[in-house]
């Protein structure tokens, strides 16, 4: 597939998940976490600030290849992805927090994504910014932050619509996404085997320790933990591919995204058996 093909279908995959979560989700829910503003800026520390210094952390460590410090800058820099609420409740949280929390990162997307972004431009030399932080942000408004206002003006002006185009959003939506993740794997093919090695080491190191910021930033009185520990680790990888195909290193960096796409639901599956067994431990 050519580059402007592959950009069109990211852009609709996006947009389509986008719309989906806004049609499903309602400003209700979103304002669930907004009412408790301690948890979401625990919320909001532990996705949006540690889990990028955590990677800023592991690249200064670790001589990677430019390529693999690309994919996971572009990873650092894309929180919030679409299937993060079906994620966490398999993990044993409340929906509530969860589509709070996904709306919230959809949202804040817009502002978040460019600057951090800036940061790593700034750290790392090895990134050579071909896109500007503002085509950025332009970019993510058009394929994050509309699609998902659409959602929930629908949701607001005509319910009965968007109720009953909700569960078929959802079902394009994800059988978009599957599709994407599985051109990404053809295209990365051919590279996948340089992420091996130090670079699989590196990434397995960042999912343990974001689930771990997570998991201890979470309410400890409550079933947040598991939905937070999801919500590190789950980037957006259809918006990180995006950014990749503007700068125009989608080919180098499919590798390291598809690597972590695939540690990141072996760990995070095992994580969710132990934290529904240590729920359903608990007394009632």
């Amino acid at each position: 597939m050519h580059y402007p093909l592959l950009l069109i279908f990211v852009k609709i995959t996006i947009f389509s998940l986008m719309l989906a979560i806004g049609s499903n989700l309602c400003f209700e829910e979103m304002l669930s976490l907004w009412r408790k503003p301690a948890l979401l800026l625990r919320a909001l520390l532990a996705v949006v600030v540690l889990v990028p210094l955590v990677v800023i952390v592991l690249l200064k460590l670790f001589n990677l290849p430019p390529e693999v410090i690309t994919g996971l800058a572009l990873l650092a820099a894309s929180p919030g992805a679409p299937l993060t609420t079906k994620r966490a409740q398999k993990a044993g949280g409340r929906f509530c927090y969860a589509a709070s929390l996904q709306l919230t990162l959809a949202i804040l997307a817009v502002c978040v994504t460019p600057v951090t972004l800036g940061i790593f431009f700034s750290l790392f030399q090895h990134l050579v910014e071909k896109v500007t932080i503002l085509e950025v942000a332009r970019q993510v408004i058009m394929v994050q932050l509309l699609p998902v206002s659409i959602g929930l003006l629908l949701q607001k002006f005509t319910p009965k619509f968007a109720e009953n185009i909700a569960q078929p959003l959802n079902f394009i939506a994800d059988i978009l996404l599957l599709l994407l993740v599985i051109l990404a794997g053809i295209l990365g093919i051919p590279l996948f085997f340089k992420v091996w090695g130090l670079p699989m080491v590196v990434i397995t190191i960042m999912i343990i320790v974001s689930l771990a910021i997570g998991h201890s930033l979470g309410d400890h009185n409550d079933d947040t933990q598991p939905i937070l520990a999801i919500s590190c680790i789950a980037r957006n990888v259809g918006l990180a591919l995006f950014i990749a195909i503007l700068n125009d290193v989608q080919q180098q960096v499919i590798p390291t995204i598809i690597a972590y796409v695939i540690v990141g639901a072996v760990l995070g599956g095992f994580y969710s058996i132990w934290n529904k067994r240590k729920l359903e431990k608990q007394p009632s």
